[in-house]
């Protein structure tokens, strides 16, 4: 049993821990009073809307140095990417059966809506092999060059709404990338071979796969609300001896200072595609 002594000392122990927490006699909690509590509360409430304040102002000062219309800081890269349309880098299908290249026709079809001619009549029509330069205007809403859908002829999907698919000679529509300011010189053009030993046979909307300059350059999402980048479609005239068969493709920019040859991004001026028809 337990002496009177230990008993006296457990006693004292409990009371000593909960004092720590609560000690009715001072009225401590935690080992402060309640105006202690009320004079740390009232200091971090100050240093934190002080901290809240200082971020605001900091923020509100940064927001006046920036443009609606012009990006303080833009891209570092130089050069535009090129990219296809349908959105896939893997083009297989059955040329006999609608439902294999649906999907394609469709992405093809949709991408092109905003080619429509409801769409582009409301652009300018500028003149070809110019800049369409706007720096002067004291508009920040910059107008916009038409590229209307039938420039791209057999691949426009107006006379042929499968866009080749159906006759195993498949379209593909290829772009740059929006880079303000860009304007490169020179013509450039949209040049693709496949890779292997005998080449593929190809034509090229619209003619000759230029990229005109009349679309350049480019003024901001803001600015430029209604842009459209312009097109380039390759339509592929495989045959026979073609299907069954992985190609590989490569398109790139040919014709301008435009990089198309950095080893460290496929994608700079450039793009491969591997396509297989079946029937």
């Amino acid at each position: 049993m337990a002496s009177t002594e230990d008993k006296a000392a457990n006693k004292e122990n409990v009371s000593s821990w909960k004092d720590s927490i609560y000690n009715p006699r001072t009225g401590e909690l935690l080992g402060r009073t309640a105006s202690s509590w009320a004079l740390i509360l009232l200091f971090y409430l100050v240093f934190y809307c002080f901290l809240a304040g200082m971020f605001a102002l900091t923020m509100w000062v940064m927001l006046l140095t920036l443009d609606d219309y012009v990006p303080r800081c833009r891209d570092r890269v130089p050069n535009p990417g090129l990219v296809i349309r349908p959105d896939s880098l893997d083009i297989f299908f059955n040329k006999s059966d609608p439902l294999k290249y649906a999907q394609c026709v469709q992405n093809l079809e949709s991408f092109l809506q905003r080619y429509n001619d409801t769409e582009q009549e409301k652009n300018e029509d500028c003149p070809q092999g110019k800049y369409f330069e706007q720096n002067d205007t004291e508009q920040m809403t910059k107008k916009v060059c038409r590229f209307k859908r039938d420039s791209l002829s057999l691949c426009s999907g107006l006379s042929d709404t499968s866009f080749g698919y159906s006759e195993g000679k498949p379209c593909v529509l290829l772009k740059m990338n929006r880079i303000i300011g860009l304007k490169p010189r020179g013509e450039p053009y949209i040049n693709c071979t496949a890779k292997r030993d005998t080449p593929v046979e190809m034509q090229y909307f619209p003619n000759k796969g230029h990229f005109d300059k009349m679309y350049f350059p480019y003024y901001g999402k803001k600015a430029h609300e209604n842009y459209v980048q312009p097109l380039v479609a390759v339509k592929l005239l495989l045959t026979k001896e073609d299907y069954n068969t992985v190609l590989s493709v490569e398109c790139r920019v040919e014709g301008s200072d435009l990089r198309n040859n950095d080893e460290r991004d496929k994608f700079l001026g450039r793009v491969t595609f591997r396509i297989k028809v079946t029937e």
